[in-house]
């Protein structure tokens, strides 16, 4: 994981004016996200898995599924993550959390970031700053 010091940071908006300035971009809602918080993900590549710039956030004011919920973006920062090949080795014959969970466990949830896409994980965070003026 690399930060990127950004000036978005501890800056408060609307999350639905977050997703109609954002969407357009490339960012989806990473599917990490909870009531209380949550992340805005760029795929920048998927070189032996995700390369990501995620911009996370948390709530300050109402719940993420509610209507008009504020919230504070974080630090943005630089993510890999490594997924296995061929078969997850933990799954379990009969466990039932399996028949609804297929997504294999990542090899290594923060691998290296490759060095050749940190310039433009930077270009990117400043996009994103110009976007939110």
């Amino acid at each position: 994981m690399i930060e990127v010091p950004s000036s978005i940071e501890n800056k408060s908006f609307q999350l639905y004016f977050l997703e109609q300035k954002l969407k357009p971009l490339g960012y989806v809602i990473g599917g990490n996200w909870d009531y209380d918080h949550g992340s805005f993900d760029y795929r920048i590549d998927s070189e032996v898995g995700y390369q990501f710039l995620r911009v996370p956030f948390t709530a300050v004011d109402g719940q993420l599924d509610a209507h008009n919920a504020t919230v504070e973006l974080g630090r943005p920062f630089l993510l890999s993550h490594k997924y296995q090949i061929g078969l997850d080795d933990h799954v379990h014959i009969g466990n039932f959390s399996a028949s609804f969970d297929q997504f294999q466990e990542p090899q290594d949830k923060d691998a290296s970031f490759p060095e050749k896409y940190i310039d433009l994980g930077k270009a990117l965070v400043k996009e994103l700053e110009a976007e939110l003026v």
